[in-house]
């Protein structure tokens, strides 16, 4: 027998999870029967060991007030030993609200929340597909949303889609309400509105550019003296620097405590973002030495590294490394399960080892400092044999 309370959670669960999709129909999706529990009644043999409980089980479900749209059908059981029974067997829920109305609880509170804000949304900026689909990729912000904040969202999208922006930058915005932290924090569903509205994915807005950190560890290569700095990609791109090797860690601290290091130049790769730093022309020149987390993921930077440069060496990220620290691996939180074909036979090796041992990590920062600087060292030492070799043969 289901219980009303259970029929209750089921309901709960259904609306959960369907929330993006109903919002985004609106009442498109209310017709016929949204959702039909099978309410599962007793059978005579359950009626004869516990008659008190089917009993008050169809009294709970008798005295269930219900909206327009909801019914419970009921059937009549004729049974040898009890005679004729009439029991509920099916709960028929037809609308959306119908649904969040039984379902009650936060799920319910958020249907509300949704349904209006996407109706609110779908006046302001048309019943269209693409405003829809935003509503359904932005379910939960649209709900997490308070009053204000989805007020300020709304009449920041009207005022861009009537004013041209290009060129400015989000502290210039005349919007009230709105400065940089704002748009920062909320860009995302302002640009899927936006685009939604307009079919225009740039929004003119000048974006801000990343900032890369690189540290010059061979004072002689040092521009006017600086040795440690951060700039846009695009300034980098000017600078013409001619190392002997470029180092490229994951591990910003890892840069930030690397001793002096002739004609050696180390860079931050900033993640995925790590191709970024493989295509400036002056590292473009030199071999690169990359040293990541010994992890899925780690891999899969190298992997794309390797895609946008020609000469890429890894440091500490073999098989032999990642044994020999196994007191210090933790679980990756999040493992990547492509495949990565620009990886050595000891990368590959390494990777299977790390997944077979269940998607494990040893994290940069955690090989002791000492062994890092001489692995460091022997590879330096064999790309500098390597460019020697090549030189001469030249």
């Amino acid at each position: 027998m289901i219980t009303v309370a259970q029929a209750r959670d089921t309901a709960r669960a259904r609306l959960q999870a369907k929330l993006g999709e109903w919002g985004s129909a609106g009442d498109r999706a209310s017709t016929g029967a949204l959702l039909s529990i099978a309410l599962k009644p007793p059978t005579e043999r359950e009626m004869l060991n516990d008659e008190a409980a089917a009993e008050n089980w169809a009294k709970d479900w008798a005295a269930l007030p219900l909206g327009n749209g909801a019914t419970v059908d009921w059937e009549v059981r004729a049974w040898r030993s009890i005679g004729r029974q009439r029991v509920p067997v099916r709960l028929r829920l037809a609308t959306l609200d119908d649904v969040a109305e039984f379902a009650g609880g936060e799920p319910a509170r958020a249907w509300s929340r949704l349904r209006t804000r996407a109706a609110i949304l779908r006046e302001r900026f048309g019943d269209t597909d693409p405003i829809n689909t935003v509503i359904r990729r932005h379910t939960e912000t649209l709900i997490q949303f308070d009053e204000s904040r989805f007020a300020t969202v709304v009449e920041a999208v009207a005022w861009l889609v009537r004013h041209p922006v290009t060129g400015l930058r989000p502290r210039q915005l005349p919007i009230r309400g709105v400065d940089t932290k704002w748009f920062t924090a909320h860009r995302s569903i302002v640009s899927s509105l936006y685009a939604a509205t307009t079919a225009s994915t740039d929004l003119g807005i000048v974006n801000t550019d990343k900032l890369v950190r690189v540290r010059v560890l061979d004072e002689a290569l040092a521009i006017g003296g600086i040795i440690d700095f951060a700039a846009p990609v695009s300034q980098l791109n000017v600078l013409s620097f001619s190392p002997a090797a470029v180092l490229v860690y994951e591990n910003l601290e890892t840069i930030l405590a690397m001793p002096l290091w002739p004609d050696a130049i180390a860079v931050h790769g900033s993640g995925y973002a790590v191709d970024v730093v493989g295509r400036l022309p002056w590292v473009q020149q030199s071999p690169i030495l990359y040293w990541g987390d010994l992890d899925s993921n780690g891999f899969a930077i190298l992997h794309r590294l390797r895609s946008s440069h020609p000469d890429v060496t890894s440091v500490l990220m073999d098989e032999s490394t990642l044994l020999d620290h196994r007191d210090l691996w933790v679980q990756e939180p999040t493992p990547n399960r492509g495949t990565f074909d620009t990886l050595t036979g000891s990368e590959q090796r390494a990777l299977k080892r790390l997944r077979d041992e269940g998607d494990v990590r040893l994290e940069q920062e955690r090989i002791p400092w000492q062994t890092a600087l001489k692995s460091l060292q022997t590879a330096w030492e064999m790309i500098a044999e390597r460019s020697q070799w090549k030189i001469n043969s030249d």
